[in-house]
């Protein structure tokens, strides 16, 4: 196996790893004072959406912009939005209760495409982007597993 592809699928394995790494994170019960408690929590979501946001405009917006037409890019952004709201509405309507895991399962795949178009580039864009993604992959395991562990709280009770 190449050196090239070794480092690749250690930054993806390291990427994905965080999304356990996050559940486990999530674990550790009772923070005292309570109040301390919620405000981690805040901050880890914060943590993970400005994450996101970094993500996508230090490195997927400006690959897309050197490769794609901007209406182009712009109509798939949109198209990409859409799927995701649609996904969300449906998992909605079949009113479950585990929309963070389902959300973090689902952009796995855009994930994995940007980190490999990152990497088949040749430039350095993929490794900030595995760490990105494995350090947004970390809140969304957090909150996955707390959103399953309180619905697993109210269907025994």
């Amino acid at each position: 196996m190449s050196d090239a592809l070794c480092k690749v699928l250690l930054c993806s394995w390291a990427a994905g790893l965080a999304v356990p790494l996050g559940g486990a994170l999530a674990s550790w019960e009772e923070l005292s004072p309570r109040w301390l408690e919620e405000e981690f929590r805040h901050s880890v979501i914060a943590f993970g959406g400005g994450l996101l946001l970094a993500a996508v405009a230090l490195v997927l917006v400006p690959e897309g912009m050197r490769v794609l037409p901007t209406v182009e890019g712009c109509a798939w952004f949109f198209f990409g939005g859409l799927a995701f709201f649609g996904l969300e509405r449906l998992q909605q309507h079949l009113k479950g209760n585990a929309s963070q895991l389902i959300a973090t399962l689902s952009d796995y795949l855009p994930e994995s495409v940007a980190m490999g178009a990152g990497f088949a580039s040749g430039k350095e864009s993929g490794y900030l982007l595995a760490l990105l993604i494995g350090l947004q992959n970390l809140p969304e395991g957090f909150n996955a597993f707390r959103e399953i562990r309180s619905s697993w709280r109210i269907s025994r009770a």
